[in-house]
């Protein structure tokens, strides 16, 4: 049985921390928020050792933080949940590099324009941040709310791809 490997790599915006399987990014996220990561981990991959080492794909987030955002494109990964959350972390996966879209806009793609809570929720739940960009998801109104990772790692990365419009953040847990 393959194991996981676990590496933490420091960017501009903190540690991240990446689990790979084989290969395969499985978990992309934040130091600070991994214990998250660690209750999907266990729910998807359970009895599955965690091993500190290098991960083939650090090199494409390395990329990304120096400014070529076609490096994550090589980014092989995988994602285990519900078929709504796999649906909604895909069509995450379908927003342009400097480009953001409303929980609004994210639920009508997906053909559930009522289900904007269950939306909000999964992207919350996204196992691949950055990689998923959950990060380019606003408010209806354009105002940053919830990020896992933080409202001001958020704004980094929607300014470092470019992005300059975004109402101030807002004291919201949600994401």
């Amino acid at each position: 049985m393959v194991g996981l490997s676990r590496q933490d790599l420091p960017t501009p915006i903190g540690d991240l921390v990446l689990v790979e399987q084989a290969g395969t990014l499985v978990v992309l996220d934040f130091f600070h928020s991994f214990s998250v990561s660690e209750g999907y981990l266990a729910r998807h991959y359970p009895g599955l050792s965690l091993n500190y080492g290098a991960c083939r794909n650090g090199g494409a987030l390395k990329g990304y933080f120096e400014g070529n955002p076609s490096a994550l494109s090589g980014v092989d990964w995988r994602l285990e949940g519900t078929e709504f959350q796999r649906t909604v972390w895909q069509a995450l996966g379908s927003i342009s590099f400097g480009e953001t879209v409303s929980y609004l806009q994210l639920a009508e793609q997906i053909g559930r324009p009522r289900a904007v809570r269950a939306v909000a929720n999964a992207v919350g739940a996204n196992p691949l941040a950055i990689i998923l960009p959950c990060h380019r998801v606003l408010g209806s109104d354009g105002r940053l709310t919830g990020f896992r990772g933080g409202l001001d790692k958020k704004r980094w990365l929607l300014q470092h791809e470019g992005v300059v419009r975004f109402g101030p953040a807002q004291d919201s847990r949600k994401t």
